[in-house]
């Protein structure tokens, strides 16, 4: 994870003083680019634990196609409580548009009936009929419906890419938490591009991160500078249950040899 490290000072060195929607305040630097090696071991920060179980719930949430958090989110993690409303609903983020994209088709009397495209299977389809095609593509940024979402998708596009044996995901995120989320992030892809090579008898090779804005909130410099002393430890391992990505439950999925350093609270910027 030493490239996670060195974005974190080259964005203390170098980011851009910005003011910004949570009226917190950023260093930002527009454009960073990281890439992890799923042959080395799992992208898992060791230099601050990760809470992994809450990458996992969230990840199958997405899978699941669900915008409430009371299905299957609460209680097993409070990551997106900030932002729903009262009776738990975010609106068609991130798993209503992986799975449920709308668009629209004309029935036989001329007529336009509502359906949905499911990307996540088309992908995943797409990946075993033809792996060179250069269009395994899934997006969550539906200009359509952007103003109905409570966050807009952060992490919106993401790119398979087949090559001989291997698979590769390439991560787009417009907007970048470095110290609390993209930690978070690294590790959902890279557990979904595990979840997706299996499915299609490949082995997980490149995960290739993408940035727009990358950036450090003024409120968590100090947790960066302290976590920036502190020596990256050995990654661990995941392994899967030999089921469909879509079929894939919480005990399927099993973290091996994680051994970080200590916890540090980074307050979430709403």
């Amino acid at each position: 994870m030493k490239s996670y490290l060195d974005l974190v000072s080259h964005v203390l060195e170098h980011g851009e003083e910005k003011t910004d929607r949570t009226g917190t305040g950023t260093l930002s630097y527009f454009g960073a680019q990281l890439r992890f090696d799923l042959q080395e071991g799992f992208p898992l920060l060791t230099t601050k634990k990760v809470i992994f179980d809450s990458v996992v719930w969230e990840l199958l949430w997405f899978l699941k196609g669900e915008t409430n958090i009371n299905n299957g989110l609460v209680p097993n993690t409070k990551i997106w409580n900030a932002w729903a409303d009262e009776n738990g609903e975010l609106g068609p983020v991130y798993g209503y548009q992986w799975r449920k994209w709308d668009t629209y088709k004309q029935n036989a009397a001329g007529q336009y009936e509502k359906h949905h495209i499911d990307q996540i299977k088309q992908v995943i389809n797409q990946i075993k009929t033809n792996p060179q095609s250069r269009r395994h593509i899934v997006n969550a940024w539906n200009v359509a419906d952007i103003d109905k979402m409570a966050l807009p998708p952060c992490h919106m596009f993401f790119q398979f890419n087949v090559a001989g044996d291997y698979l590769d995901c390439q991560l787009y995120q417009r907007s970048a938490d470095i110290a609390l989320g993209v930690p978070f992030n690294i590790a959902s892809y890279a557990l979904l591009l595990m979840m997706v090579a299996q499915e299609c008898n490949l082995k997980p090779r490149h995960f290739v991160h993408t940035f727009g804005d990358a950036h450090i909130y003024t409120n968590h410099i100090e947790g960066i500078k302290q976590q920036l002393q502190r020596i990256p430890q050995t990654l661990p391992t995941v392994t899967l249950a030999n089921k469909p990505t879509l079929d894939i439950e919480f005990n399927d999925i099993t973290l091996h040899n994680y051994k970080p350093q200590a916890f540090i609270k980074f307050p979430i910027a709403v």
